[in-house]
């Protein structure tokens, strides 16, 4: 190879036409052309073509977590799948909480979300979980609070 070629590291990005990109997204033609209508989308001009990256198709598309799907993530440790956690409580001088940025704008009252912690016992990797029912109790006190002002 000579010092004036240049390589590129980079692969190419994988192009969809129309009718390709409605395939991937099992949608008929028509809903792509409605999307990209809506700018609900992104799409490129190549010359007279559309043409979408995958990217940009798997940014069309939503995924909807059910509560069940939460509780069961819990359960799972995220860097090595394993289902073994081990509860237990994550310590300094004291309980970890989690103190929302914002704590002047939420409520005078006790602001700290209790945290609980789970450690797997094959990676030892250790996760945190917050109160959500707290969370969501600060939330509606600082609604409330800016209501009244």
């Amino acid at each position: 190879m000579s010092t004036n070629e240049v390589t590129s590291i980079t692969p190419k990005p994988h192009w969809f036409s129309i009718k390709e990109a409605a395939e991937y997204l099992d949608v008929g033609e028509p809903t792509l052309y409605r999307w990209m209508r809506d700018g609900k989308i992104t799409y490129r001009k190549v010359g007279d073509s559309t043409r979408f990256w995958q990217e940009d198709l798997d940014a069309v598309m939503e995924v909807f977590h059910s509560e069940k799907d939460v509780e069961n993530a819990k359960k799972l440790c995220p860097l090595c799948h394993s289902g073994e956690l081990i509860e237990g409580v994550l310590r300094s001088t004291g309980l970890c909480y989690f103190q929302p940025k914002k704590t002047k704008f939420w409520t005078l009252k006790d602001s700290n979300v209790e945290t609980e912690a789970r450690m797997c016992d094959r990676c030892g990797a250790v996760h945190l979980f917050g109160d959500l029912k707290k969370l969501a109790a600060l939330k509606e006190e600082q609604a409330e609070q800016k209501a009244k002002d």
